[in-house]
């Protein structure tokens, strides 16, 4: 399923009357990323939206939010998580993982959860960071976890939290599909 987040980063943009290299020049991210974004021809990794949703000062939820009307609670079924594909670096290469929103309805979250999975080991290992602290917990697989210069393997069951001002990244260790339950806050 389709979030259009590429149209609400371009609606925030125009409604603050900014350029593309504007955007780019406070993000960090180039003016084409930017527009490739903005164009939902590719979506970015949750480090990026992050910036992106700090950049312009709103929740990362709401990115995933498609109906107006704030609700005490959620309840989302495994058939209706959204997922969000397509997931590249800033070199425009491949980074062999999807996430899937768990909450995307409730508005003015404190963390946003995620399931994370990992298809593939990419070439390169770009290292992200963004505010606010990040919990994961392997679900299935083994999994390496960049935090600066550390390199931590974890199996299923296993867990981790940080401070997302690392750069970090989570990788696949071997052939097979890592998944991770995923919990960033802003």
């Amino acid at each position: 399923m389709e979030y259009n987040i590429g149209s609400k980063i371009k609606e925030l943009r125009k409604a603050r009357k900014l350029t593309l290299q504007a955007v780019a020049r406070e993000t960090g991210f180039s003016p084409a990323l930017i527009s490739q974004i903005e164009n939902n021809n590719v979506s970015p990794p949750i480090a990026t939206l992050s910036k992106i949703a700090r950049f312009f000062d709103v929740k990362i939820g709401m990115f995933f939010e498609e109906e107006e009307i704030d609700c005490k609670y959620e309840v989302v079924r495994k058939a209706d998580r959204r997922e969000v594909s397509r997931v590249i670096s800033v070199a425009g290469t491949g980074h062999g993982y999807t996430y899937e929103a768990l909450s995307f309805r409730k508005r003015n979250k404190k963390m946003e959860p995620f399931v994370v999975t990992v298809a593939s080991r990419p070439e390169e290992e770009t290292l992200y960071n963004h505010d606010g602290e990040e919990f994961l917990l392997i679900l299935k697989g083994k999994a390496e976890v960049i935090l600066e210069e550390d390199r931590i393997i974890l199996e299923e069951g296993d867990a981790v939290y940080f401070d997302a001002t690392l750069r970090h990244r989570l990788l696949a260790c071997d052939e097979g599909e890592v998944q991770a339950l995923a919990i960033v806050t802003r």
